[in-house]
């Protein structure tokens, strides 16, 4: 009990700490009561371990040590929650991994609208308040024949707030097989909840006919829904109604349809060998009244939810409450009109945008690229590993492409007395962290999405552990 006792008189106080020289170091750089959180704290610490019996050496208790410790806790925290990483996982857009990596003329345009005050919502010309989204809006128009667009933060907002405007306390006719979970465990029908719409399924899991939606219309249908079901596929003994047959019954009945299309294709991907995604500019044309996709998924930008389609219903969508609840600052607005303005003037979209370019990439650039690497993945591993430059196939992630695979080249790293998840474990505590993904017990660095190929040269804190 003595020596427990004699342990806590030799904790230092507060005053102490702050007063030491490295103390006053500390505060020189932080803020007073920061400091004196973190020496609270680490104080605290000590006297616990005290009380339950553990020994700690006198040192432990100097003024000098507890202020180092204090230190290291404060770098720890001073350090980004989000860190880069490198993206070897063969999932292009990985929305674990912040989905679509930023073109440069939107990274430039995002730093400007952080770094300075900019005309968001006003009008240089008239000298008066202007709209945030006036640029985006005529943007979108130009590049889907559109009559009106506007934007939110995501895409589900996008759906929330068109439901809400259009149908709220109303039913919306959808098919069952289209009634999907989305990314995070949001889903359809929880959303369309929210928004004060009401949802009426028809035709089966597997099979919706025009005549379902026919049937299903009465006094209080208000919208009929289409989503496209972007990220699992239904084969075999199957049947949807298309959007055109969709469009005819709303016609006819005197109902709006909009069209969630998920991720949202600006450009046809088929001219470039891939698989076709709907291509937004198609689905006006085909009288969809309302269209909502993603910013960040195969368009390639921020995160953002796109909606556009008839003045009437964007109009009604602009002047619900919910739209400013739901509305976008101007670092992605800057982003996104950057990325937009690539669509409409780029020579070569699929060099610009990255997510393009590593949709596009040929499989000869891949491979030229893995065999310039091996031989300095090789030398910085070690004679012990062995590495090995392999056919494999990717996917475009985000619920794009679903069932599409794309060709890729994948470094197979091994070790004799090391697991896939121990070798991937060490690729992770790299500087950057560097992602790949486990098959057949083996750990796999995917080239597709990786541009620069020292990226994949791990750099370890502790050159010890790499062997």
């Amino acid at each position: 009990m003595g020596s427990e006792k004699d342990s806590l008189r030799n904790i230092p106080s507060v005053d102490r700490l702050l007063n030491h020289p490295r103390g006053e170091r500390l505060l020189a750089r932080f803020n007073r009561s920061y400091v004196t959180q973190k020496c609270r704290e680490k104080l605290e610490g000590l006297r616990k371990t005290v009380l339950q019996g553990e020994s700690l050496s006198g040192e432990e208790f100097t003024e000098e040590a507890i202020l180092v410790a204090v230190e290291k806790k404060i770098s720890v925290e001073s350090e980004p929650q989000l860190n880069r990483v490198v993206n070897a996982t063969g999932t292009i857009l990985h929305t674990n991994l912040g989905r679509a990596v930023l073109p440069g003329p939107a990274i430039q345009a995002l730093s400007l609208a952080g770094a300075h005050p900019v005309n968001l919502e006003y009008d240089l010309l008239e000298g008066k308040r202007g709209r945030r989204e006036e640029s985006i809006e005529r943007l979108l128009v130009e590049l889907t024949g559109a009559e009106a667009a506007t934007v939110v933060n995501n895409n589900a907002a996008a759906m929330l707030l068109g439901l809400n405007a259009v149908a709220v306390g109303k039913e919306v006719i959808v098919s069952r097989g289209e009634l999907i979970e989305i990314g995070g465990s949001f889903r359809i029908p929880e959303i369309m909840a929210k928004s004060g719409a009401i949802l009426k399924e028809v035709g089966t899991t597997n099979r919706t006919h025009p005549d379902d939606y026919e049937k299903a219309i009465g006094e209080k249908s208000g919208l009929l829904l289409k989503v496209h079901t972007s990220n699992y596929k239904i084969v075999g003994f199957a049947a949807e109604v298309t959007l055109d047959e969709l469009v005819a019954i709303g016609q006819r009945r005197g109902l709006p349809v909009m069209e969630d299309l998920g991720s949202g294709a600006l450009i046809d991907l088929s001219r470039y060998g891939l698989p076709k995604e709907p291509v937004v500019a198609e689905r006006v044309a085909l009288g969809a009244d309302l269209v909502t996709f993603s910013g960040d998924k195969i368009l390639g930008g921020p995160q953002a939810g796109l909606i556009v389609g008839k003045k009437s219903w964007i109009q009604k969508m602009n002047e619900n409450p919910l739209k400013r609840a739901l509305r976008c600052g101007k670092l992605t607005l800057a982003a996104l009109e950057a990325t937009l303005k690539l669509y409409q003037q780029s020579g070569n979209l699929t060099r610009e945008i990255p997510a393009l370019r590593a949709f596009t990439r040929s499989i000869e650039e891949i491979r030229q690229m893995g065999e310039r690497l091996l031989p300095k993945l090789k030398k910085k591993l070690g004679d012990d590993f062995s590495v090995a430059l392999e056919d494999s196939t990717c996917q475009i992630g985000s619920g794009a492409l679903p069932a599409e695979e794309i060709p890729t080249k994948v470094i197979a790293v091994r070790h004799p007395s090391l697991s896939a998840e121990r070798i991937a474990r060490r690729f992770r505590g790299a500087r950057p962290p560097i992602l790949g993904r486990i098959e057949d017990k083996r750990f796999l660095l995917d080239l597709r999405a990786v541009f620069d190929p020292e990226e994949l040269i791990p750099n370890f804190e502790d050159e010890a552990g790499k062997k």
